[in-house]
């Protein structure tokens, strides 16, 4: 018997909240890296399925599902294996972008694996999926001003100016980090972006 080859080669995961009240906010990185690339490939129609707003795409030949879910941030994991196991996309197919409050703002980590690091989108998506084989595309937004600070109120915050522009263009380059992943390797694409 024959196995079909699954429709996509990679889905593109951008974690965040839905909502206009946190499109800007620190935890939004994640959509808003997504966004950049639907706009850039022209990708869609947006569809919503799967607990997400879902856009068909090509990268280069490569057919990508970008994924937006929409069960807010710490229950990410029950939309984006919802996803990979109707695709049937193996997790390490699975690219997901996110922001990270441990790096300084501005700065990018992509890693192939490992633990969530505190981040509960992708400690959600690592619990349910069972792997932490999965991919991932970090971007920094600065820490907490002082430990008491409530961490809840930090990634709800908007960033100031200074670490907005930082922010803004690390999400462009998180968006060709993604290109690299899929059109060459994520060993290429850690040597060209961590920082």
């Amino acid at each position: 018997m024959l196995f079909s080859k699954p429709k996509y080669d990679y889905i593109i995961v951008g974690l965040g909240n839905p909502g206009d009240k946190y499109s800007e906010t620190r935890h939004n990185a994640g959509f808003r890296c997504v966004d950049i690339l639907i706009k850039e490939l022209g990708a869609g129609p947006e569809k919503n399925k799967f607990q997400s707003l879902i856009y068909d795409g090509e990268i280069k030949g490569h057919k990508v599902l970008f994924v937006k879910p929409l069960t807010f941030m710490n229950n990410s994991g029950s939309a984006v294996c919802e996803v990979a196991r109707f695709y049937k996309i193996p997790f390490e197919k699975v690219i997901v972008v996110s922001d990270d409050v441990t790096m300084d703002a501005g700065r990018l980590r992509i890693r192939k694996s490992g633990s969530h690091g505190g981040h509960n989108g992708l400690k959600d998506i690592i619990e349910l999926s069972g792997t932490d084989n999965i991919p991932r595309v970090k971007i920094g937004m600065g820490q907490k001003p002082h430990p008491e600070y409530d961490l809840a109120d930090w990634v709800l915050g908007k960033p100031n100016k200074d670490d907005k522009v930082k922010i803004d263009e690390a999400e462009k380059n998180a968006a060709e980090a993604v290109k690299t992943i899929v059109t060459a390797d994520i060993g290429q694409a850690m040597n060209k972006f961590n920082r």
